[in-house]
């Protein structure tokens, strides 16, 4: 009897381990962190505010998403950074008197990166357009 229940045991246990395996949910990736292809029109967007607002905006955008600012060229109005291990460039320039407009490229002209670097800069930018700078 003793020599069928470890016999028993030793069939049943990699069962129910195998069940306990398969029952876990995979962990889902978040889709503002999986890199997709990104169309050139969404790099791009207009705020209501001058060129010298957007680029300060823009450069607490960078930091406080807590990407690495590479180089700062603030004559011409562009900013360099490094997030995921690609580099981008932010260029800011002037529409008119009260609007501006951000393009965020990346540096090696391959438009598969994370949605995320994009959506979250303009958040942060569309909630802090009224602060003081």
């Amino acid at each position: 009897m003793r020599e069928l229940l470890i016999i028993l045991s030793l069939f049943i246990t990699p069962y129910v381990m195998a069940e306990e395996i398969a029952v876990q949910p995979k962990p889902t990736p978040n889709p503002l962190t999986v890199s997709q292809q990104i169309m050139f029109e969404n790099c791009t967007k207009i705020f209501g505010v001058n060129q010298e607002k957007l680029f300060y905006l823009t450069l607490a955008s960078i930091s406080a998403n807590r990407f690495n600012i590479d180089e700062i060229q603030s004559a011409n109005g562009y900013i360099i950074f490094s997030a995921n291990r690609n580099k981008y460039l932010a260029t800011i320039s002037k529409v008119d008197k009260t609007n501006a407009i951000l393009k965020i490229t990346p540096c090696n002209n391959v438009y598969n990166f994370p949605p995320g670097v994009l959506l979250n800069t303009f958040k942060y930018i569309d909630l802090n357009l009224t602060a003081k700078i």
